[in-house]
């Protein structure tokens, strides 16, 4: 189908200091393997975001009260282990990773860049948290007119009823919402 060849992957903010706070369990990464391990199978592209920021967080200003706190903890530095992506969806050699340094896969990120060279017009979203970097992301590419499918169960939120109002009351006014299962029998 030619609407899958021109989509993308987007497994993001899958990194090691996030998956620590998010997914106490390893399976709880099982849907995520599953959807990367799907698209390389038919060859859609695999992209990789991460929050990350240069040492000293000059991006980071005192007014946001999310990255100040960030800024303040530590951690998130670009060569820091908490910012790399965790090693159950490590990326291969040829898959790129996107550096953003806001909540949105596009904020301070040459995402966009990426997805033009590749005449990409159609995002499959995976993320943690549902809340943060997935919700935002819709959001922008929605407006930015990408196609859009979410990932229902490759999406992890330390609320479970935020998540589920976002994955079935939200999202799809502006996304088609499968489990990776069925996004990845589309595929075959």
């Amino acid at each position: 189908m030619d609407m899958e060849r021109r989509s993308a992957l987007l497994v993001m903010d899958v990194q090691n200091g996030i998956v620590s706070r998010f997914a106490e369990r390893e399976e709880a990464l099982a849907p995520f393997q599953r959807a990367v391990a799907a698209a390389r199978q038919a060859g859609v592209p695999v992209i990789f975001v991460r929050v990350a920021f240069r040492p000293g967080y000059p991006e980071v200003s005192p007014r946001n009260k999310s990255f100040s706190a960030i800024a303040l903890r530590g951690g998130m530095d670009r060569s820091e282990a908490d910012t790399q992506i965790h090693p159950a969806v490590a990326p291969n050699p040829d898959e790129p990773v996107v550096t953003k340094l806001r909540v949105s896969a596009f904020a301070g990120s040459d995402l966009e860049v990426i997805l033009r060279s590749k005449g990409i017009d159609t995002l499959v979203l995976c993320g943690i948290a549902t809340s943060g970097v997935v919700l935002s992301t819709v959001r922008e590419a929605a407006d930015k007119d990408y196609g859009l499918v979410v990932l229902s169960d490759a999406c992890l939120d330390a609320d479970p009823d935020v998540h589920r109002v976002l994955t079935e009351k939200v999202f799809p006014r502006q996304a088609d919402v499968r489990t990776v299962d069925e996004w990845a029998a589309g595929l075959a």
